[in-house]
């Protein structure tokens, strides 16, 4: 997944319905601990909902959208 992908979002949280779909803005690399050179390392997406809200996930919690569908 990138920016520029239209995803779906698989896990319903407090006014967001499993289901929703979003638009990925950025993606942006976290480390745990204070070095980069750690192996632990996330990746949080941020989306813009069709409701024109912001909101950050985890890779776990979108699916793309596939455009052959």
């Amino acid at each position: 997944m990138q920016p520029g992908d239209l995803v779906e979002i698989t896990r319903a949280s407090i006014g967001i319905p499993k289901n929703t779909i979003a638009l990925i803005v950025k993606a942006s690399t976290h480390f745990d601990g204070d070095c980069a050179a750690t192996d632990r390392s996330y990746t949080m997406f941020h989306v813009y909902l069709l409701n024109g809200r912001g909101r950050r996930y985890l890779p776990q919690d979108l699916r793309k959208i596939n455009e052959n569908r």
